[in-house]
């Protein structure tokens, strides 16, 4: 059963949208996890149910529960908030399934670099005026410039996890 998304603009509501973030570190012992508090977005429903747009992170947003380490993830070993003030994800093309799933293909920008990503998202909620999105991928975050791993500490990808929630602005 397919659902289908009316055409047209959607914006990201961010007080009910969230994207986060989880690592392993500690030679794989602790998950640190974060949450990205400044988040802005738009998309574009195209007749045929495709849709493209963006969605875009303050970079010095991330909290994780711990000022002292926020800072560093915010210094030039990781985020570089400062010479890169957004993470940025821009969708490419987004192909509703016939089961509630969409398949995601965009580019992502970390730190001034931009790789390909791709992912199946699912539609968690659809009306006439909302949609919410929900997503699980993984990201290696060398590939972004971040290979900072003090004694071999951190390993493996970053789990993203998202929810976005897009109301239709009126024209």
């Amino acid at each position: 059963m397919s659902v289908a998304v009316e055409t047209g603009t959607w914006q990201l509501d961010p007080a009910r949208s969230t994207v986060g973030v989880q690592h392993k570190t500690m030679w794989g012992l602790v998950t640190v996890k974060g949450t990205f508090t400044g988040l802005s977005g738009e998309g574009e429903v195209g007749a045929d149910g495709s849709a493209t747009g963006s969605i875009t992170l303050d970079a010095a947003s991330l909290d994780t529960k711990n000022a002292k380490r926020d800072a560093h993830l915010r210094a030039a070993d990781f985020f570089d908030a400062d010479r890169h003030p957004e993470l940025t994800f821009v969708v490419r093309s987004a192909t509703p399934g016939s089961d509630g799933t969409v398949q995601v293909a965009g580019q992502l920008s970390v730190r001034g670099i931009s790789r390909p990503q791709s992912f199946t998202a699912r539609l968690a909620e659809v009306s006439a005026d909302a949609v919410t999105l929900t997503a699980e991928f993984t990201v290696d975050r060398e590939q972004f410039g971040m290979g900072w791993n003090q004694l071999g500490m951190m390993s493996g990808r970053t789990a993203v996890t998202a929810s976005l929630r897009f109301a239709r602005t009126t024209s």
